[in-house]
Order: structure tokens, then sequence, then C-alpha cells
């Protein structure tokens, strides 16, 4: 009996109280005497249970709430009988131990399942934001070949005109050395207000924000920066010597020179004062970075 006050809250009855439990009214015998309560009797199903502690019991399992006092008496369980109800109380126990168990079993599948989910779609996210990252990459080089490629051709165009602007002039002083009529431009700009315009539009900086810029070390791969449009070349320059790919290089505040390759050009040293915007190098520029 030990066991059944231990797991009583498998039974309708309190611990220690089992024999007291009355499943179809079998175990009452009639009282003898005057009606003297013995028992109390539960209205709302009939069960009816020794004293307090298990009518208590009772309502708090069944939700019943309706008691009498009874005449009738308890009659005790026999040993037979609490060996039967302590042989299904163990039989009870043991088929939740198992209910409990599988479904144990099957959270920790679920949650593994789980698991193994949530980490794939971290890998997949994981593997997509770098194929983007490529994309953006490749679409940036080929934005950036396509920007060098026009500002070649305008820098080719204003050398042809600069070139045809003085074949004119010449042409025209000689013509006034010799007496001869100057011949003029064709209607609309002269050769020289044509070079100029153009001149202009190659050299007319638009207004923007930010500068990408592939610095060309003496060694090593070239590092592309964005910097803003407003900052300096010396600005830009702080920023190089404190990479680990300048230091290995040598470079330092005092021997760093900036150069362009087309059109050539080297930056001087009251240059570094000026801004990217109003060296020509935005929106993207080539430096080549040397010591």
């Amino acid at each position: 009996m030990d066991w059944l006050e231990a797991h009583g809250e498998d039974s309708d009855s309190p611990p220690g109280e089992i024999e007291a439990e009355h499943e179809e009214g079998d175990y009452t015998v009639p009282v003898s005497g005057a009606g003297e309560a013995k028992s109390l009797a539960c209205l709302e199903c009939g069960k009816v249970f020794k004293n307090h502690a298990s009518a208590s019991w009772h309502g708090e399992k069944s939700g019943h709430s309706q008691f009498e006092e009874s005449t009738e008496e308890v009659k005790p369980l026999t040993e037979e009988e609490k060996a039967l109800r302590l042989a299904e109380l163990r039989a009870k126990m043991d088929a939740k131990r198992k209910a409990k168990a599988v479904q144990d079993a099957d959270d920790v599948k679920r949650n593994e399942a789980i698991r193994r989910k949530g980490g794939k779609d971290m890998g997949t996210i994981r593997e997509e934001l770098k194929l983007k990252e490529a994309e953006k990459e490749a679409a940036q080089r080929k934005k950036d070949k396509i920007e060098d490629a026009k500002a070649k051709a305008r820098v080719k165009e204003q050398i042809e005109a600069d070139k045809k602007a003085r074949a004119e002039k010449a042409a025209a002083e000689k013509a006034r050395r010799e007496g001869r009529p100057v011949t003029m431009a064709p209607v609309g700009l002269s050769a020289t207000q044509s070079a100029a315009v153009a001149r202009l539009a190659v050299t007319s900086p638009r207004n923007y924000a930010e500068t990408r810029l592939q610095l060309r070390l003496p060694s090593g791969s070239p590092i592309v920066t964005t910097q803003k449009s407003e900052a300096k070349l010396s600005e830009v320059a702080t920023w190089l010597i404190a990479q680990p790919s300048a230091v290995e290089a040598g470079l330092n505040s005092a021997n760093i020179k900036f150069s362009t390759t087309f059109p050539r050009k080297v930056f001087s040293i009251a240059e570094l004062n000026n801004t990217l915007a109003e060296l020509g190098l935005s929106p993207s520029a080539v430096l080549v970075v040397t010591s």
C-alpha cells in the first residue's frame, strides 16, 4: 500500500484511502440501527465515501460538488481486491510511462529536424548573400569600365579638337602673313570655341556624393574604396597608409605619391589639399600609388 499512497493521484481516492473507493456502489452494506450517518454520497455520480477526506479528494478529481450524508457503510476492500486494484494502477502507470517515453522521443526528433532545417536555411541565406554581393561587384566593375571608356573617349575628342583648333589657328596666321583672306570656321562655333566647349564638357564636374577609387600599390592586389567626393586627397592618403597592404609596401605620409595613367598626371603636394571632386576624380578613378 506504500506504492498506492505514493501514486494515489491515479485514482479517485486520496493516498491511503484506496479501500474507500466505490466504483459502482457495490461496496456498501446496510447500516444496522437508527439512521446514523456512516458515509458521504456524491449526488452527481452516486459514489459513496467513508469520510470527508475521500469525498474531498473525489470532488477535486471529478469536479463534483454535491454531497450528502448517507446511512450506508462503505465495505472495506479485501486483500484480493486490494491486490487487483494495485495491479490495475501499476498497469495504468506503466502505460503512461511508455506513452510519455514515445512522446519524448517524438519531441526530440521534431526538435532535431527543426534545428537542422534552421541551420540549412541560414546556410542558404549566406550563399544567397555571397552571390548577390558578387553580382553587385561584377555590375560595379562593368559600370567602372564603361565610365572609364567614356572618359577616354571624351579625352580623345578633346585632344582632336585641340589639334584641329591649333591647325586652324596656324593656318589663319599664315594666311594673314601672306596677305590671303582668312578662312573662317564653319557656321556655328569656331574651332577654338568648339575645343573650349569640349574641354568644358570634359572637365566640368558633376555633383557626385561619393567617389569610388581603385588604388594600385607597388605590390599586391589593388585596394578598392569608396570615399566622399568632398574628401581631400590627403585624407585618402591617411586612410591608405593605415591599411596592411600599404604598410607592407612601405608607404607612409612622408613618401606617398598619387598619379593617374590616362591622362598621365602626377599630383603635387599642394594638390593633396584639394578634394576628389576638385581634382576631377569623381565619380570614379584609378590612382597609382608610389613612394
